[in-house]
């Protein structure tokens, strides 16, 4: 008599309508169920059908704005109702703006930190419960880069994604030796939507731009290996380990050269 299969596991991946979220979705498909969340249903549609034609994927789309203060109670609890228990919680949905803070469209900086930090807590604390009650599961988190040193003319993206870093590095310490973990994906630069969102010129940038799939590929690798901080490309390593030699003026300074470089066409 043949055992039935194992139920996959199940991932839950916020913003996984483009970008880094599509491919972390399509990294995870191979062998875990997943629930697809992000504002643009036929685009998680779509992305379903691939992964379902691909991997045999069974794929929950499951709307949810992130920038409504109301969104991650409803995405738990529509997920509830589906009686899905998530494994995995990649938190990826998130945006930036670029140009001075006190000319920036506050309401768009609101809506930001709503995102980056507030929908991302509580997302989390929503789902690690379960996860901790059931002695396993592993979240990723996705910050930046930009995490690691203040971000003139992008400042509240960069603090943002700070908070990122040092709530996943904190949690994965307290979670230590209760089966589940913690792993921060810090990209720099990548080809995705984030630039047109922020209004970022394409052109410039200090490390190459990579590959939303390379990044997300070394994102679930280091999810896999429990690692606490995965930062994909070598130069982006070296650059955060370059920092920690230099006076935090100089580094902010640099920054904010950078920026000035990439800055947008007016309107853009």
């Amino acid at each position: 008599m043949s055992t039935p299969p194992t139920a996959r596991p199940v991932a839950l991946v916020t913003g996984a309508s483009a970008g880094i979220g599509k491919e972390l979705a399509r990294a995870l498909a191979r062998d875990h169920d997943l629930i697809l969340s992000a504002r643009r249903v036929e685009e998680l549609t779509a992305l379903a059908a691939e992964l379902k034609a691909a991997h045999g994927t069974t794929c929950h789309v499951l709307p949810a704005d992130l920038a409504d203060p109301h969104g991650p109670r409803h995405l738990f609890d529509a997920t509830t109702a589906a009686g899905l228990a998530v494994d995995v919680l990649v938190n990826n949905a998130g945006f930036g703006d670029h140009g001075p803070f006190a000319d920036a469209d506050l309401a768009k900086l609101l809506r930001m930190i709503q995102v980056n930090v507030t929908a991302l807590t509580e997302l989390t604390g929503l789902f690690l419960p379960g996860m901790r009650a059931r002695g396993r599961g592993r979240l990723l988190n996705v910050g930046s880069v930009a995490g690691f040193q203040p971000g003139p003319l992008m400042a509240v993206y960069y603090a943002t994604k700070a908070y990122v870093v040092s709530l996943s590095e904190a949690l994965a310490n307290e979670l230590s030796g209760t089966g589940v973990t913690v792993t921060c994906l810090c990209p720099g630069p990548t080809h995705s939507e984030f630039r047109a969102v922020a209004g970022i010129r394409q052109g410039f940038s200090v490390a190459k731009a990579m590959d939303t799939r390379a990044v997300a590929e070394a994102g679930v690798r280091g999810m896999r290996r429990g690692k606490r901080l995965v930062i994909p490309g070598f130069r982006n390593r070296l650059l955060i380990f370059a920092e920690r030699f230099l006076p935090r003026r100089v580094v902010t300074a640099a920054v904010r050269w950078m920026q000035e470089k990439r800055r947008g066409e007016p309107g853009a």
